[in-house]
């Protein structure tokens, strides 16, 4: 009785298959384990993307079977992604990600943004993970002032500092200015025990983890000792001018009109200027007007100045960060 009913449902289901149109795509140029990924990981990622279709792959080809107009969808995704690992030889769930979400018409960035950014403490490979993060390093190359815009965990500030340390290792800049909004979550300094350092260090904490990452402590303190590293709060920019130095501006959300004209009029000769920020995590009261937003508005035609916008599909934290992010977009957006 068993067998007789697992072959009615084999019969049935070739059955639904032979009503189907088939689309039979060989792999040709790459290795088909490159495409399948490790234990057929993004196999399994494009079958998620693709639930409407059955999808078979074995071998050197991959089939499918349902309507016509999935199948030229389908068909043209798995070609994009087999010319792209052609063009790049390198592919990633970041790639596949982006590639099957229509965001594929500005995915490709230079063959050096694909190389590693430095050598990190106890040698360290640190480079760009993601798309959005080797658009930085491209814009960052090509600019002198770059905004890179997302949300937490997308590694835009982490990719900054990697680019500043390797300027300064490359002896292109002689500093490495690195600023915060001091004002964040409602908390004011001034209302803060202990002297000016321990009020400020765990504001800044997030930019001592990173460079803790990638130059040995020893050196790490004896460049904040030179000042060779500053890290200070933003208000301690006014009045400077800031010439050889990569300087990056972190939580740039939190800035006000002001600060961030402030700030970005502190540029001086030879000077590559950062700005990250998550508009979507503004800790100001309500009436004021984030001074991110107000500056992505007025430069964004300004020659010189590059906008990187990265998304959760940048986030390479735990999984979790990623539908933690989508569960609160989703409120957000029925507010």
């Amino acid at each position: 009785m068993y067998f007789w009913y697992i072959n009615l449902i084999n019969h049935f289901y070739n059955f639904i298959l032979s009503k189907l149109d088939e689309r039979v795509i060989k792999i040709e140029k790459i290795d088909p384990k490159d495409l399948f990924g490790p234990n057929n990981k993004y196999i399994k990622h494009i079958k998620l993307k693709f639930p409407e279709l059955k999808i078979v792959a074995r071998g050197d080809k991959i089939k499918a079977y349902g309507n016509k107009k999935d199948l030229n969808d389908f068909e043209e995704r798995i070609k994009q992604i087999i010319n792209y690992f052609i063009e790049y030889n390198i592919i990633s769930d970041n790639e596949i990600e982006m590639l099957l979400n229509d965001v594929s018409e500005n995915i490709s960035t230079s063959k050096n943004s694909y190389k590693p950014i430095l050598h990190g403490a106890n040698g360290k490979i640190i480079k760009a993970k993601t798309v959005n993060q080797r658009k930085i390093v491209d814009a960052v190359a090509s600019n002198n002032m770059v905004f890179a815009i997302g949300p937490a965990g997308t590694g835009k500030t982490y990719t900054g500092i990697a680019l500043a340390v390797k300027a300064l290792k490359q002896k292109e800049v002689k500093r490495i200015i690195l600023t915060r909004p001091a004002l964040e979550a409602g908390e004011n300094l001034g209302f803060l025990p202990g002297d000016l350092k321990e009020k400020l260090d765990p504001y800044m904490q997030p930019l001592y983890d990173a460079l803790k990452d990638m130059i040995p402590s020893e050196k790490l303190k004896k460049y904040i000792d030179d000042e060779v590293i500053q890290i200070a709060p933003l208000a301690f920019m006014r009045g400077r001018t800031l010439d050889n130095a990569f300087v990056i501006l972190d939580e740039g959300q939190n800035t006000t009109h002001s600060q961030m004209k402030m700030f970005l009029t502190r540029m001086g000769n030879n000077a590559k200027f950062l700005i990250t920020g998550d508009p979507g995590q503004i800790d100001l009261p309500r009436k004021i007007i984030s001074g991110i937003k107000e500056a992505l508005l007025i430069l964004k035609d300004t020659e010189g100045v590059e906008i990187v916008r990265l998304t959760d599909i940048d986030v390479i934290r735990n999984p979790l960060v990623k539908k933690i992010i989508d569960a609160y977009k989703n409120i957000e957006n029925t507010n």
